[in-house]
């Protein structure tokens, strides 16, 4: 046979097909082992004449026998690998080494060995990628041949049309399928290590040799589907992406993926919450089509079976004693541990079991959030129009009183769109929604605006004006325990409903007659002429109208919105928001009710005190943080459907930082109201910065003009005058330590002085002239003068404060100020001598000669050797 790396497209004579033999009986076991045994002979003699003429004639395989021989371990595994691509069914001893490599404990060994076999099965051409593998009793040509020739042994002809050929390519398939599992058992191994490294890359490889091959995959999809229970989150987060990956890859999986994660995960007796949870987060992400109602449906039956579980009756209350106090009696009859109190082992013990508990209780509200989830997105792909649908209806509104509010709005939103088609329960539905907002824990809920969005389009879908005028008066009533956050976007959603039901206009802006109803009212009977009255003195007479008790009256307390009489009473509520501390409240409670537009859609996020404290943080803002995962079936952070949206906008997130040049050099008009007081304040500050930069860029200009071309060189003079003074130190003005270097500093120091004072001065002359055009920003720079440092009032707290210092160190301090108060005026002269005073130190800089004369020079050389001298 000729070398071939797709040894399963060797061209051999065909075979009957089995249609034709499906009649003829099977054969028996002794003759398919004579037929085996003598085909296996076949392949290693095939084996043998391709080793010894490849070692003689190819120069690779040469190669290959070296490094195989003196190498490391990873060029061993290399030319194993190249040999066995090169023709698989030749090469028998080399698969058979790097299966014997990857059964060493080794870890790091093991992995290797196992990414390359991964390679050649997976991704390369060992395995067929149309069928799976057959065993060598299973050929459908292997009965059609011998069914004439039941006692044929190794030493008869084959068969016609049989030749040796097929029976080596069948022993080597045989061969191929068995080792292939002794791989699967090998991986096995790998996916229960204790180390997560060697565990997560087991995962991975059988993930790819499921997606690429057919061979083993019910083996393959039963290991994949047990690491979803994997104790590391990582490595069952890991399994959930690969089985959603082999799900996008092969549709047609999905029906086979989703039982073998019910049969062996979810109603598998023994496993734990934690693999189930992994499970159903895996299934709720399954991605469906409408060509799909089958699959639709059997998620949905497994989803409520796994309602009636997570729902069942909790267990017992603990005792009020504590288990680590209380008396147990052993198996004698006796006290256990002699009646005394707990020890600390057995409390430590206690507080783990707590824990533990607290820990699957949690667990199991994540589960029951996830299992609704995937009931949402499962719905629409289902029919849900027959009766079976309708029992499992008591089962959402059971989860509406979940101990987690957020799972209920989940319920609830479930709820609101099965009644798009059944309208049996619309009632109890807007009962328990009503309800809701009552519910303190909706105070501290993290889906507000997912609640919010849910009530608009609840009331919305809603006929009876009578509940939807409960639902408005009783929103207002609890959103002021609200953050005003929710409640802007309660006002919005209200605004929002008066444009689909217009008897709430009238709600908002009509009286209601508030007479009392527990005192007797009089009314006067009208007058009526009465001829043929005997008595002519009958006058009208006031009759004493006792009226009961009113049942029409509002009573918030009804279970049912449409019995609580809603539409006998008017929206009084919106009041006390009118004088709200929070201003954008204030601003939305006046627009309600005045009945003016409103402002843009509330963003939850906006009106948090978060968001308000980074106003006052001049930072750049952080980077957007990238979507996590890949699945298509993550929610949206914001919809235009929606009401509200709960994360940020893009606009907030692409605002400018509120101390920027560009942010207060916008018009008045355009800037935000929230922002109004920041605009003000730094365009007073800028403002008041950029005229005194511009002064002061003005004085250096009329500066450097005084002192003409000369000045341009005056930094590199003064590096020579330092040079050269110090050689000449009888020089007027200068000695041996930098001429005058200290009266440049002093010069300088002054100047810097006058330019801060000039500065100072300028900035208040800044705020003079635009106190009439801006008040605010007049009022905000006037304090700067207070802020000004005088040197003088420090030095006189600074004399009166040395009443302990002694008279003569006094004295002599005092001197020392009278000399410098003299020196004061002549050091701060004008400008103009201060120019005068540098001219005349360039001109004596330019009478200095470049080199010193030879007297000065041997003068220098005496005084260096006398120095030596002595």
């Amino acid at each position: 046979m000729e070398p071939s790396s797709e040894w399963y497209t060797t061209s051999v004579p065909a075979l009957a097909s089995p249609d034709a033999t499906s009649k003829i009986a099977l054969l028996p076991p002794e003759l398919v082992s004579r037929v085996y045994e003598y085909a296996k002979s076949l392949l290693a003699a095939e084996n043998e004449r391709y080793a010894s003429q490849a070692g003689s004639t190819n120069s690779a395989q040469q190669f290959y026998s070296t490094i195989m021989s003196s190498g490391t371990l990873s060029d061993k595994i290399s030319a194993l690998t190249l040999s066995v691509q090169e023709s698989p069914l030749h090469n028998v001893r080399a698969l058979e080494s790097l299966v014997g490599l990857a059964k060493k404990r080794s870890r790091g060994q093991a992995v290797e060995v196992l990414g390359a076999l991964k390679d050649l099965f997976g991704i390369g051409t060992v395995l067929p990628s149309d069928r799976k593998l057959r065993t060598f009793a299973n050929q459908p040509g292997l009965s059609a041949a011998f069914v004439s020739k039941r006692k044929w042994t190794a030493n008869d002809a084959l068969p016609k049309p049989l030749t040796q050929a097929h029976l080596i390519l069948w022993a080597f398939e045989d061969w191929l399928k068995a080792t292939y599992f002794e791989i699967l058992k090998i991986l096995e191994t790998w996916c229960n290590d204790e180390v997560v490294f060697a565990r997560g890359k087991a995962v991975d490889y059988v993930c790819q040799l499921l997606k690429e091959k057919p061979e083993q995959e019910a083996n393959l999809l039963r290991l994949l589907v047990n690491k979803l229970g994997d104790n590391d989150k990582k490595i069952a987060s890991k399994t959930s992406y690969h089985i959603l990956q082999l799900e996008t890859a092969h549709p047609l999986m999905k029906p086979t993926i989703i039982s073998a994660i019910e049969s062996d995960l979810l109603f598998r007796p023994g496993q734990s919450l934690h693999a189930q949870y992994y499970a159903v987060i895996t299934l709720n992400q399954t991605i469906l089509s409408s060509k799909e109602e089958e699959v639709a449906k059997k998620l949905l039956d497994m989803y409520f079976s796994l309602f009636g579980k997570l729902l069942a009756k909790p267990q017992p209350a603990k005792p009020s004693v504590s288990e680590a106090n209380a008396i147990k009696i052993n198996q004698k009859g006796e006290i256990q541990g002699g009646g005394g109190s707990a020890g600390r082992a057995a409390r430590r013990k206690l507080a783990e079991k707590e824990k533990a508990t607290t820990v699957e209780d949690d667990l199991r509200e994540k589960m029951l959030s996830a299992v609704l989830t995937g009931v949402n997105r499962a719905v629409p792909y289902a029919n849900t129009n027959d009766e079976v649908f309708e029992k499992h209806m008591d089962t959402l509104f059971r989860v509406t009183h979940s101990s987690n509010f957020n799972t209920s709005i989940q319920a609830l939103m479930l709820i609101q769109q099965l009644n798009e088609t059944h309208q049996g329960s619309v009632d109890r539905f807007y009962r328990t929604l009503y309800e809701s907002l009552l519910d303190p824990r909706l105070l501290t809920s993290s889906k507000q605006a997912l609640y919010l969005n849910l009530l608009f389009k609840s009331i919305r879908s809603d006929l009876d004006i009578r509940r939807v005028k409960a639902f408005a008066k009783r929103l207002l009533q609890v959103v002021s325990m609200h953050q005003p956050a929710f409640t802007c976007g309660a006002m919005y959603l209200l605004r929002e409903l008066e444009g689909i039901f217009a008897p709430l206009s009238a709600f908002v802006d009509d009286r209601v007659d508030n007479e009392s109803d527990e005192e007797e009212v009089f009314h006067d009977v009208e007058e009526t002429p009465a001829p043929t009255l005997p008595n002519p003195q009958s006058q009208p007479k006031a009759i004493p109208n006792h009226r009961p008790r009113s049942k029409e009256l509002y009573d918030g307390r009804k279970r049912d919105p449409s019995h609580s009489n809603a539409s006998q009473s008017c929206l009084w509520e919106i009041l006390p928001f009118l004088m709200h501390y929070h201003p954008s409240v204030s601003l939305f409670a006046h627009r309600f009710l005045l009945h003016d537009p409103m402002p843009p859609k509330p963003d939850l996020q906006s009106h948090t005190l978060i968001h308000f404290l980074d106003r006052f943080v001049y930072r750049n803002p952080k980077g957007t943080t990238p979507a996590r995962g890949a699945s298509i079936m993550q929610p949206m952070s914001s919809s235009s459907t929606n009401l509200v949206s709960s994360a940020a906008t893009l606009r907030e997130r692409n605002k400018q930082p509120v101390n920027n040049e560009a942010f207060w050099k916008q018009e008045a008009g355009k800037v935000e109201a929230d922002e109004v007081f920041f605009h003000k304040y730094f365009s007073a500050v800028g403002k008041g910065r950029e005229k005194a930069r511009k002064q002061k860029d003005k004085k250096k200009r009329k500066r450097a003009g005084d002192e003409g071309g000369e000045d341009n060189g005056e930094g590199e003079e003064e590096e020579i005058w330092k040079a050269l003074v110090g050689s000449r130190p009888d020089i007027e003005g200068g000695d041996a330590e930098g001429g005058f270097d200290d009266d440049d500093d002093d010069v300088e120091a002054l100047d810097d002085l006058d330019d801060l004072d000039e500065e100072m001065e300028s900035a208040s002359a800044g705020d003079e002239d635009e106190e009439g055009e801006n008040p605010t920003a007049a009022g905000l720079l006037d304090d700067d003068e207070d802020m000004r440092i005088d040197f003088r009032e420090d030095v006189d707290s600074l004399l009166g404060s040395d009443d302990d210092v002694p008279s003569d160190l006094e004295t002599a301090f005092e001197k020392e100020v009278q000399a410098t108060k003299r020196v004061e005026p002549e050091a701060a002269g004008t400008g103009r001598a201060r120019n005068k005073e540098r001219k005349h130190k360039r001109m004596k800089l330019k009478q200095l000669p470049t080199f010193a004369n030879a007297d000065d020079y041997a003068k220098m050389l005496e005084g260096e050797e006398e120095e030596g001298g002595a």
